[in-house]
């Protein structure tokens, strides 16, 4: 397969004609909900106390909103807080630790969230596309193409409603707060970059203007957009990149994640290394392990000739390749597919040979396989 040229653009087309979704508080910055309110004719400091009520308070019941003049009240809300999501199913597995949503935008496009309830931490999987355009063929979000790019609130709302569901003490353990956000939902991060960006700056920006999470405690996750790479390392943000890799060679990563024929395997691991280097954050490579496609222990070995050859020079204080952590997936395999989990003996054996080369290695603790846990599952089904 030929390389496609380099100026074709990064965020590939969303059908035409389709309508924006209404613009929310989420969308805007501090100072832009100021600027729009006093554009309504009401006092500024109405966009502090909404903030305070969306993201401080989670609440979503105007009538809640006492501090609010009755009389204004209905603008405020109609203006900067409009419905953007309607629940269509939750379900839980896990004794209730883990809450999955199907979520229907304001268009009819259905998108997943998943809450997951750790005994350290609550961490929430967000989408960041209505679909998703990369068409790997293990994914069955992949499968059903791209139908939009979601805005910053429509990525902020998904972690707002489990805050919400936290906090009310509708999920098993309690109430609590969600410390970290994985944008490893429905759809590529970085092909969405600018609504990813704004989200991951309400998340972070201090209450009330945000939720005022820990940058560290928010994982971007990517198949290799190498230039958009590079350009995160430059937002001045310290999350996490995880780099879903999949093979450690070109001629089965351009079958596996078609976006290789255009990044290939060196470029986009040179871009996360630059990242890694620049932001002194360690970078996750994400890797599905499928039963006799990629799970081999020469492709482990070639995995870690691949991750040491970066940094030898480096004088991080972690060590010559403490950049990096390798992150095993055991797939959850979707219905009437190829793609199955490998042998746990095969797992074992690649987890060895990675660590035998001195490379920290994980194997995710993967939740949900009874509710459909597979990113784009209750979607395609529905």
């Amino acid at each position: 397969m030929t390389e496609p040229p380099r100026s074709l653009p990064l965020v590939l087309a969303e059908p035409r004609g389709r309508r924006k979704p209404p613009r929310h508080l989420a969308d805007l910055s501090a100072a832009e909900r100021t600027e729009l309110v006093g554009g309504l004719g009401l006092p500024g400091f109405r966009a502090r106390q909404l903030s305070t009520h969306y993201f401080s308070r989670l609440v979503d019941d105007p009538a809640e909103m006492t501090d609010l003049p009755a009389a204004d009240r209905e603008q405020l809300v109609a203006g900067l807080l409009p419905a953007l999501m309607t629940p269509l199913r939750v379900l839980e597995a896990d004794r209730g630790a883990t809450r999955k949503t199907l979520w229907r935008l304001f268009d009819g496009a259905l998108v997943e969230s998943v809450l997951m309830r750790y005994p350290d931490r609550v961490t929430m999987c967000v989408s960041s596309q209505a679909g998703c355009g990369m068409a790997c063929p293990f994914c069955a979000t992949g499968q059903g193409g791209l139908q939009r790019n979601l805005s910053t609130a429509e990525i902020v709302e998904q972690v707002v409603a489990g805050a919400r569901a936290l906090a009310r003490g509708e999920v098993a353990g309690g109430t609590g707060r969600v410390s970290n956000v994985v944008f490893m939902g429905m759809g590529e991060p970085l092909a969405n970059y600018k609504a990813v960006i704004g989200a991951v700056r309400r998340l972070t920006d201090k209450a009330p203007d945000g939720l005022g999470m820990s940058a560290r405690g928010i994982t971007v996750s990517t198949v290799g957009l190498a230039p958009r790479i590079r350009q995160l390392a430059d937002e001045g943000i310290p999350v996490t990149l995880a780099l879903s890799l999949h093979a450690p060679d070109d001629e089965l990563r351009d079958e596996l994640v078609p976006i290789n024929n255009r990044f290939k395997v060196a470029e986009a691991v040179e871009a996360a290394w630059e990242y890694a280097r620049r932001t002194k954050r360690r970078v996750s490579i994400e890797y599905a392990m499928m039963r006799g496609i990629n799970d081999q222990g020469w492709r482990a070995d070639l995995l870690a000739d691949l991750l040491t050859s970066y940094g030898a020079d480096s004088d991080d204080r972690r060590g010559r390749w403490g950049w990096v952590h390798v992150n095993l997936i055991p797939l959850n395999p979707t219905p009437g597919t190829k793609w199955t989990a490998s042998d746990p003996r095969d797992e074992r054996e690649f987890v060895r040979r990675l660590e035998a080369r001195g490379i920290p290695t994980t194997v995710r603790d993967t939740r949900g396989r009874e509710i459909d846990g597979a990113c784009g599952q209750l979607a395609a089904a529905e």
